[in-house]
């Protein structure tokens, strides 16, 4: 009997949740969906009858909300790129590390992070003014600026430090997860050319101090509304310093900070003969790191398109496309120069830095060149990383085990550079307060944009070089930079990080495997 009402119980609920879904219903299906959305959904004082100011207020809350959902969408992209660079710098690294330059790709995002809330954001962009495509909100509004030549010189924002104030803002809290994830990408550079011999403990200073003093200043200066961005107002100078999505204010910076630290650190135990010549050091897991920059490469979809800050600025599909053509011509011609100029095979690694240059290389001028000019840019990264690696590895003699100096900081330079030769003035009127179009050298500019870029580079150059000896300098001398020899040929993940990599994997020291020794 309990059975049998138990049942009839369970029958009457049923049935009273399908009337109440049938006689909520206050329209047909739509399977086709064309039906769904009308002036109902408009709101409106009097339902169904909006007027034209209601309807136009709903036009303008679409149009935002539509540029920041694409702009936290392409942000979840870019944040997922951090994945992609933990597994190209571990697969191109050796397994006795596999923890520890884990360890420093994944911890490098929360330390980041909270460097760029505490501080790092408000430094950047706190005198920005006006967010133009979320809403124009214009609460960072106090950029600390000097006075020269009668000219004013932004330095450094000053407002939204720890996102309070008016800061608490939707506008200016979407543009922040943009831009953090933007600037994990710079500090994670360097944990690339850095990794096998870096102290743990220096690199979590440096975590902090990246993201909240040394990135973030430069990146004022060019997206903040600072004196390079003023180049063009203040001196006739182009559109002052343009670089769309971060080939100068990410990657060059992130470049730079690895030069220097790798000078510094110097290079890994048996990398260098007494008579000066290099020995390869091979990598542990070329699949890792293909996979990792096929991630990288899907995240750059995220990182160029995104930088629109606008889904309803249709020049994404021509920012995505060019991305996209100048890392397959960058990919393929590093192949190519490998394999028939510096050496008598195809080297994998070497495709993924390719592919990787072009990409970089084209992060600054993607919305203002046309898709074959793209190609030509990626073409160019592609020999230039080739190159850029022997000659940072023979000549300068840095050790860079995976080639993020010359993926990273040579070619963010030519990006940027690219633009002063070759934006075709079809997109960019307006930029940085100048109107009129954007054009390069080759299409009758001139020499005006050229030369905003290449003091853009040659600040970026200076300042983030002198910034970071010193930040490097200081934390030599509070922890140490680089680990014991012991240490580093027994391999960092035990010493460093008490926990290995792979179970009964190999370690390449001298000491037999790893898992003989615990």
């Amino acid at each position: 009997m309990k059975k049998i009402a138990s049942v009839l119980l369970l029958l009457l609920f049923c049935s009273s949740i399908g009337c109440g879904l049938v006689y909520g219903q206050d329209r047909a299906a739509d399977p086709g969906g064309g039906k769904t959305g009308g002036i109902a959904d408009v709101p409106a004082a009097k339902a169904g009858e909006p007027t034209p100011a209601e309807v136009a207020d709903a036009v303008g809350h679409v149009r935002v909300s539509i540029n920041m959902m694409w702009t936290l969408i392409t942000g979840f992209l870019v944040m997922f790129m951090q994945a992609g660079f933990a597994m190209v710098e571990t697969g191109l690294t050796r397994a006795k590390n596999v923890a520890h330059t884990m360890a420093m790709n994944f911890m490098v995002y929360p330390l980041g992070m909270l460097g760029f809330y505490i501080a790092g954001f408000a430094l950047m962009f706190g005198g920005l003014g006006a967010i133009g495509t979320m809403g124009g909100y214009a609460g960072l509004n106090h950029e600390v600026s000097i006075q020269l030549f009668g000219k004013t010189f932004g330095l450094f924002g000053g407002t939204g430090f720890f996102l309070t104030g008016t800061s608490y803002d939707v506008a200016v809290i979407t543009l922040f997860l943009f831009q953090m994830v933007f600037m994990d990408t710079t500090a994670t550079i360097p944990t690339g050319a850095l990794a096998e011999r870096w102290k743990y403990s220096s690199f979590m200073i440096y975590g902090l101090l990246v993201s909240t003093v040394l990135y973030p200043i430069y990146g004022n200066w060019v997206w903040g509304g600072g004196w390079l961005a003023m180049l063009g107002q203040n001196f006739g100078l182009g559109h002052g310093h343009v670089d769309f999505a971060g080939s100068s204010v990410v990657h060059m910076t992130g470049g730079v900070i690895a030069l220097i630290g790798g000078w510094l650190v110097g290079a890994r135990i048996g990398k260098y003969n007494k008579d000066g010549s290099a020995n390869p050091i091979p990598a542990h897991n070329i699949p890792m790191a293909i996979i990792g920059t096929f991630i990288l490469a899907f995240g750059w979809f995220g990182f160029n398109p995104g930088s629109t800050l606008a889904g309803t600025d249709l020049r994404i599909g021509i920012v995505a496309v060019n991305t996209m053509l100048a890392s397959a011509t960058g990919a393929v011609i590093a192949t190519l120069w490998m394999w028939k100029i510096r050496s008598n095979k195809p080297d994998p690694s070497m495709m993924c830095n390719g592919l990787l240059a072009g990409l970089v290389a084209i992060t600054a001028p993607c919305a203002f060149v046309s898709p074959f000019v793209a190609c030509i840019i990626g073409l160019i990264a592609g020999v230039l990383v080739v190159e850029g690696a022997f000659f940072i590895e023979r000549v300068l003699k840095i050790d860079d085990p995976v080639g993020a100096i010359a993926v990273h900081g040579i070619n963010g330079a030519w990006g940027v550079l690219s633009i002063g030769l070759f934006a075709d003035g079809t997109y960019g009127d307006g930029w940085n307060g100048v109107a009129g179009p954007m054009k390069g050298l080759f299409y009758g500019g001139g020499m005006s944009q050229l030369t905003a870029q290449i003091i853009g580079v040659v600040a970026n150059i200076v300042y983030i070089g002198i910034a970071s000896l010193i930040i490097f300098k200081l934390l030599d001398m509070i922890v140490g930079n680089r680990v014991s020899a012991a240490t580093e040929i027994e391999g960092l993940d035990i010493p460093e990080m008490g926990s290995i990599g792979y179970i009964n994997a190999d370690d390449e020291s001298a000491d037999g495997p790893l898992h003989a020794r615990t």
